[in-house]
């Protein structure tokens, strides 16, 4: 064997290494964040209210809450998966505790990232039939299940309407809610609300991006696992 074809496998093999070991560094970052409120779950207080207001956010918590925050969320977007995992049942507990009221603004720009091309555009409908009822608890369930264990991969299969009002059943739902998203309801209004959080989201941050967490025009580094806290002592 040459020397050259020596080093050329040598150097393939060390290149091997780096990529197992950036790998493994990476898994290991990942799986070190601590899960915020752990065991807490999704909101619980029947006192929660949520509203679909007329730009198309959706507000979660109680009338008198200390403090709102925009939550800009793309279904299909896996850090909003992330967000969600890591601290979702902590706002949970801050809603239920009046201290934290959410404004999801749920946006569609990797509707063609799905299979059908059109999921995003579908599940922000479904949160929006959801939200259209007005149960707090039941719609912080639905959205937890569809941002967790329940959120299709990027560049693979997605939930069809009749899945998503299954999800919606299960958090509670009642029929004509699930009947709203079986049958695509408020997929035209979820499109133009969409296309509307997205233009305000560019003009607050420069860009589109998922998440995007705004403290009125704050926005937050979701990067220190300590912002609820400092968002909502």
């Amino acid at each position: 064997m040459s020397s050259r074809t020596t080093y050329a496998l040598g150097g393939v093999a060390l290149l091997v290494i780096v990529l197992i070991v950036v790998l493994v560094v990476r898994w290991n970052s990942d799986h070190s964040l601590k899960v915020q409120g752990d065991g807490y779950g999704p909101v619980h207080d029947p006192a929660v209210s949520v509203l679909l207001d007329s730009d198309g956010a959706i507000v979660l918590g109680k009338a008198n809450a200390a403090k709102t925050i925009d939550v800009y969320e793309d279904p299909m977007c896996p850090n909003c998966g992330s967000l969600e995992h890591l601290y979702g049942q902590l706002i949970a507990q801050k809603i239920d505790q009046g201290k934290l009221a959410v404004r999801y603004r749920l946006v569609n720009f990797l509707d063609q990232k799905s299979g059908s091309k059109d999921y995003s555009t579908r599940a922000v409908a479904a949160n929006e039939c959801v939200a259209d009822a007005g149960n707090g608890p039941v719609y912080s369930k639905f959205h937890t299940a569809l941002f967790t264990t329940k959120q299709p991969s990027e560049n693979g299969g997605d939930l069809g309407n009749e899945q998503l009002a299954a999800i919606a059943a299960e958090a509670g739902a009642p029929a004509e809610v699930q009947q709203c998203i079986t049958k695509g309801q408020r997929v035209d209004s979820a499109r133009n609300h969409a296309q509307s959080a997205m233009t305000t989201l560019k003009a607050a941050v420069g860009e589109v991006r998922t998440p995007t967490v705004l403290d009125g025009s704050n926005d937050l580094n979701l990067n220190d696992s300590g912002w609820v806290d400092k968002v909502a002592p």
